[in-house]
């Protein structure tokens, strides 16, 4: 439910309102909108007189809300939300490029590909330390070791880290992350979710392969029904019965999920195609369809990757990648 407030009211008004709504069993998530002020309230609600409250002065309008998830819900807030990290923005008028190689392999290699892709333009350092992959005998990633790398790389770059979580037992290694991933396949891993809600580091929180777009608003959900507002939507491609990419980018997804939630979203062109050229295409796609960010997968080499090689571009191909990219944000008044 959602309740509307009046421009004009005075404290009083404010605490005999609050004071009345205490009495039932719900959360009251007041927000200040740049035009409206608006109290959400979570919970059940279905006890609450109506007719009542509506009486009250200070109260402009009372709605209901019919989506399953509400915090995540832009009713509950109207503003975009903008998720801060080391003075970087992604949401609103802010968009970033997060880039890096799919997984953390030496030292060498993470910190040569920072340093591409800072030079290039990117704001956020990608690479994974635990992979988690289809075959039990893949390269699984250099797990604690892979987040150390990572740091260094940080320490000489000044990149913000982005990498994947797959267990609780691992939580306390990412305590200097700067953004924790959910990946595709752990979406609706609802423990870790919940387990992450009581932690303030914002969680890149990727679409499942099959999923549809209210479970990724209500995994979202799990994780800000915690308290941690700071989640970021990735569309990452699902599995449809198309075999010429390795899955099917949803384009679609940026602006339903943008009308429906207020979180940012941000598009991974890699993993939803896993071939370099169409990265370009798609990249422009997704800004010209709103993506407020793009994570791409970059690689020193990728024909000796231990890990989505195929799909990965050279520093030289993100370069040239990133030209276009910023030139698109920037004609779509973005601010990079």
């Amino acid at each position: 439910m959602i309740i509307i407030l009046k421009d004009k009211h005075s404290k009083e008004q404010i605490d005999e309102l609050y004071q009345e709504l205490q009495q039932y069993d719900v959360d009251i998530k007041p927000i200040e909108g740049t035009q409206t002020t608006i109290w959400g309230l979570i919970g059940d609600v279905t006890q609450i007189d109506v007719s009542r409250i509506h009486s009250k002065e200070v109260v402009y309008d009372i709605k209901r809300v019919s989506e399953p998830y509400k915090a995540a819900n832009r009713k509950f807030h109207p503003d975009d939300t903008i998720v801060e990290v080391m003075n970087e923005k992604i949401g609103g008028e802010h968009f970033k490029v997060i880039a890096g190689p799919c997984s953390i392999e030496t030292e060498e290699q993470v910190i040569e590909v920072a340093k591409a892709v800072k030079k290039s333009g990117a704001k956020f350092l990608r690479g994974g330390a635990f992979k988690p992959r289809t075959s039990p005998y893949a390269f699984q990633g250099l797990h604690a070791e892979g987040i150390k790398l990572l740091l260094k790389a940080q320490k000489i770059t000044g990149l913000p880290i982005v990498t994947e979580i797959m267990s609780l037992a691992h939580l306390d290694l990412f305590a200097d992350v700067d953004i924790i991933q959910v990946g595709a396949r752990n979406m609706q891993n609802f423990e870790l979710l919940k387990e992450l809600g009581h932690s303030k580091k914002p969680i890149l929180l990727k679409r499942g392969l099959a999923n549809t777009l209210e479970e990724f608003l209500m995994s979202a959900e799990y994780i800000m029904s915690g308290g941690n507002e700071n989640v970021i939507l990735c569309e990452r491609g699902i599995r449809t019965f198309e075999t010429m990419t390795r899955n099917t980018l949803d384009l679609s997804a940026v602006p339903l999920l943008k009308h429906y939630s207020h979180l940012p979203v941000v598009v991974d062109p890699s993993h939803a195609t896993g071939i370099p050229w169409l990265v370009e295409p798609l990249s422009q796609a997704a800004i010209a369809a709103g993506a407020d960010g793009l994570m791409i997968e970059v690689h020193n080499n990728p024909k000796k990757a231990l890990c989505d090689g195929a799909q990965s571009l050279t520093p030289t191909q993100f370069d040239e990648v990133m030209k276009k990219i910023t030139a698109q944000a920037q004609f779509c008044n973005k601010t990079l």
